[in-house]
């Protein structure tokens, strides 16, 4: 059997472990007014990645076969078309993640 003292020291712990678990919890999550300016950049770089990376195939390839800015300008084009696809494939994600944030905050109990 336990001691009334071994109870009350269980008491005790279990009231410490409580605070401590509370000291620790996670904070409740806020919204950060600087996540629009990081996804409009990367939004932007995903574009000039596009852009620079279609520029750099076709210089190389203009330069390896020799002509000039035919490869070139087709690959900027390219890059350009790649750099968009990137960007709406990010906002779509974006989206649909607030679109499930949306609904578990509706899912949520409230009390």
């Amino acid at each position: 059997m336990t001691d009334p003292e071994d109870a009350d020291r269980l008491k005790a712990l279990s009231a410490r472990i409580d605070a401590m678990k509370e000291e620790h919890a996670p904070k409740p999550r806020t919204p950060d007014h600087h996540s629009q300016a990081q996804l409009a950049w990367r939004m932007v770089i995903e574009l000039v990645a596009g852009l620079g990376i279609g520029f750099g195939m076709g210089y190389g390839l203009d330069a390896l076969f020799g002509t000039t800015p035919f490869l070139m300008i087709i690959f900027i084009f390219l890059g350009l078309a790649a750099g968009i696809k990137t960007m709406m494939r990010s906002a779509q994600e974006v989206q649909s993640k607030r679109e499930a944030e949306e609904a578990a905050e509706d899912d949520a109990p409230r009390g």
